[in-house]
C-alpha cells in the first residue's frame, strides 16, 4: 500500500524536491549554480592555465597557442554566463536592497569586467609586457571578485 503522504512531484504545490528531507531545488539554486559552475571555470581555468604553461612551453612550444586557444573555447562562454547571472542576481536576489550588499555587489561585478577586460588584453596584445600584465590584472580581478562573492 502506498504512504498516504507521499506525493509524486508533479502533483507537488511546492516547487519539486529531490527528497523530503532536502531543501528545495528552485530556479534561484539553478542560477547561483550556474554562477558559481561558470566562476569555477572562469577562476580555476585561470589558475590551471598559468601552472600549465610554463612547463608547456618548456617541453613543447608549439602547444601552447593551441592549448590557450583550447582553454578560450571555454573560458568565453563561462565568462559571459558569468556576466549574465551576476546581472541576473542582482535583480532577483534582493541584495540591492541592503546598502552594503549592493556596494559589495556592484565592486564584484566591477571587478569581474576588469577581469574580462584584462583578459581579453592578454589575449589580444602582441606586446609579451602587455599580455603578462593583461594576464595578471584578469586573474587578481577575478580572484577579488570571487573573494568579494563568497562574502556575499
Amino acid at each position: 500500500m502506498p504512504d498516504p503522504a507521499y506525493h509524486p512531484w508533479w502533483q507537488a504545490t511546492d516547487p519539486p524536491v529531490l527528497d523530503a528531507g532536502m531543501r528545495t531545488i528552485n530556479i534561484d539554486v539553478i542560477r547561483v549554480t550556474l554562477h558559481v559552475l561558470a566562476a569555477t571555470i572562469w577562476v580555476g581555468g585561470q589558475i590551471i592555465l598559468a601552472a600549465v604553461i610554463g612547463p608547456l612551453r618548456r617541453a613543447a612550444p608549439e602547444g601552447v597557442i593551441p592549448v590557450a586557444r583550447a582553454y578560450a573555447w571555454v573560458a568565453w562562454p563561462a565568462f559571459a554566463v558569468l556576466i549574465l547571472t551576476g546581472f541576473w542576481s542582482m535583480t532577483a536576489s534582493g541584495l540591492m536592497a541592503d546598502p552594503a550588499s549592493r556596494t559589495t555587489l556592484l565592486f564584484k561585478m566591477a571587478l569581474a569586467l576588469l577581469s574580462g577586460l584584462g583578459a581579453a588584453t592578454h589575449t589580444l596584445a602582441k606586446s609579451y609586457a602587455l599580455k603578462g600584465i593583461g594576464g595578471a590584472i584578469g586573474l587578481f580581478c577575478a580572484l577579488a571578485a570571487l573573494l568579494l562573492g563568497v562574502t556575499l
